[in-house]
């Protein structure tokens, strides 16, 4: 190749390369929100400290911003993604099936049929043991939140929070003191 050639191309390469770049950018003022920005979710303990050979709860409580929703666990339609909440219990701990709240039928305009939705303030809850070879002090479940948030115009993609329930573990479920009356109260 002429050195002229190659000066040539090497300038251009400099002026082309930055322009792509503007082009493909990611638009810095995005009017769409994610997934993380519409639900944010809060771990509570039913019990604090909860002792072993007792049992408790764990709520995560979903709020949603005012003007979207999710899927209710019960979905309406096949190709819907569903709420789901999955529990990965340390070494002396078990549980049950995690119980969700009913959803409520709304009509959308990208909607034939009503869909069962969450909105507003939604509590999930997931029945706990602390077996007799629960370790003392804080302990953490780890959990994941899976869900997808939509609007009336648009769905965000789909979207898994890693959440962490804490709690601290006694020696006996006889010094266990409910904790978090106002979340564990309306069942």
């Amino acid at each position: 190749m002429k050195p002229a050639t190659a000066a040539f191309l090497a300038g251009a390469l400099t002026v082309c390369v930055p322009a792509a770049g503007v082009l493909f950018a990611p638009s810095v003022n995005s009017q769409v929100p994610s997934g993380r920005d519409v639900v944010k979710p809060e771990v509570y303990a039913s019990m604090e400290p909860a002792g072993r050979g007792g049992s408790f709860q764990i709520a995560v409580v979903m709020n949603i911003r005012q003007g979207f929703h999710v899927n209710a666990r019960e979905k309406s339609e096949e190709y819907l993604i569903a709420t789901d909440l999955k529990a990965q219990f340390p070494s002396g701990f078990s549980g049950g099936e995690v119980v969700y709240p009913k959803g409520q039928l709304e009509t959308f305009t990208f909607s034939k049929k009503p869909l069962n939705v969450y909105q507003g303030k939604v509590i999930l809850r997931l029945p706990v043991n602390a077996l007799a070879t629960a370790p003392l002090g804080e302990q953490h479940i780890r959990l994941k939140l899976r869900y997808q948030a939509c609007s009336t115009e648009f769905c965000l993609l789909p979207t898994t929070l890693p959440l962490d329930a804490a709690v601290s573990i006694t020696a006996s479920a006889s010094t266990a003191k409910p904790a978090h009356a106002e979340i564990f109260a309306k069942q």
